[in-house]
């Protein structure tokens, strides 16, 4: 029997990586802190995913179990797969490092000659790449040989939006229709696994970076527009015509930059902004602009889904108008429940908005930080 382990069994590792694998043939753990989800899965041995769409559907998911990640039980079903994906978040990533590399450990230990893929399908860029150093600290000089020899660790981008809509049976989980998981070939060791939904590719980058500068530009855009216009959804704020109008024009700035940089052809990349603001319009997902908007401050650091695409487009001469109202939107987040709004909120008013801006976003660019005061302003 084929085995795999997926780290996270929230909605995400559920809805997504999980069921490809399951529907893939493979036996899959789930691994998770989360006690009563491991229980329910043990128990039910199953769950539905509803997908919701234009045409809506009920995928059965099998032949799976769970153990709970923090104990000895976890290293030994780790040590026994031939795949190991994540969806646990970037900082937990770390966290799980150990377990992982005490799995390795004893698959050197127990002479197993056998290959293992570990991929982190997380909302990151390299996710995989950095869980791979840090399982790198945890090992043995010899483990990191029997690594070198016997673990790939691909890294791939991932794109579904799978909201937190709570269903009878609590690990139900609801998905949109459409979904993308490129794979960097390069990074297989052994015969690559045939995971249908699993799409193989080359150059990573410019798939990391499309979807990067233009789903999680626009997504968080919307979010933020749509909070000061006191909407709750992201379907109810891009029916907005206004936050329409800025969401849409500002990801063909940011889609401008990507053509200039990775040749993509022009026709192509509007059809996929067009399929991606279709996407923020499906009624069912019921997407809220507060989960979609959390952590503003990881959202405005340099490499991410704002400044990224703002100083890729400028750095070619390009107009950047858009994407810079939806920085100052950025700014204007005002979340108390969420640590990193909060703690936004209380630099700027300590420092101002423009000192405050400069510092979360890393732009020396005089111009374009007196533009996003000014886009601020206007927002008010």
């Amino acid at each position: 029997m084929k085995k795999a382990v997926q780290f996270g069994a929230g909605n995400i590792g559920r809805g997504f990586i999980g069921a490809l694998l399951s529907q893939a043939g493979y036996h899959v753990t789930f691994a998770d802190v989360a006690q009563v989800v491991i229980d329910k899965i043990n128990e039910d041995k199953g769950y539905i995913v509803h997908v919701m769409d234009v045409n809506c559907e009920d995928q059965p998911i099998t032949n799976i179990s769970g153990v709970n990640s923090t104990t000895p039980e976890a290293i030994d079903v780790i040590a026994e797969a031939e795949v190991v994906t994540t969806a646990v978040g970037l900082v937990i990533l770390p966290r799980i490092a150990p377990t992982i590399a005490a799995a390795i450990e004893k698959r050197m230990n127990d002479g197993v000659q056998e290959y293992m893929n570990i991929i982190a399908c997380e909302n990151a860029i390299r996710a995989t790449s950095q869980l791979k150093a840090a399982v790198y600290e945890r090992l043995s000089e010899a483990g990191k040989a029997y690594a070198d020899a016997w673990v790939g660790f691909p890294d791939c981008a991932v794109d579904r939006i799978v909201p937190p809509v709570k269903s009878t049976n609590f690990i139900d989980v609801v998905v949109e229709n459409y979904y993308e998981w490129d794979v960097e070939k390069a990074g297989f060791k052994g015969e690559i696994p045939q995971i249908p939904g699993m799409t193989l590719v080359d150059d990573l980058m410019a798939y990391i970076e499309r979807k990067l500068f233009t789903l999680n530009t626009a997504h968080c855009i919307t979010a933020y527009l749509g909070k000061l216009r006191g909407l709750n959804t992201i379907d109810q704020s891009i029916a907005d015509p206004e936050i329409y109008a800025v969401v849409s024009a500002a990801m063909k700035e940011s889609g401008a930059g990507l053509v200039r940089k990775y040749g993509f052809d022009a026709d192509k990349h509007a059809a996929y902004i067009e399929k991606i603001i279709g996407r923020f319009k499906n009624p069912y997902l019921q997407d809220d602009v507060t989960r979609v908007g959390r952590e503003p401050l990881r959202k405005l650091s340099p490499s991410d889904r704002l400044i990224s695409p703002l100083t890729t487009a400028a750095g070619y001469g390009l107009p950047v108008d858009h994407l810079i109202t939806g920085i100052g939107a950025a700014l204007r987040y005002d979340n108390p429940e969420d640590m990193q709004s909060a703690e936004l909120q209380a630099k700027i008013v300590e420092v101002g908005v423009r000192a405050a801006a400069a510092e979360v976003t890393g732009l020396t660019d005089s111009m374009i930080l007196d533009a996003i005061v000014t886009e601020y302003e206007k927002l008010a």
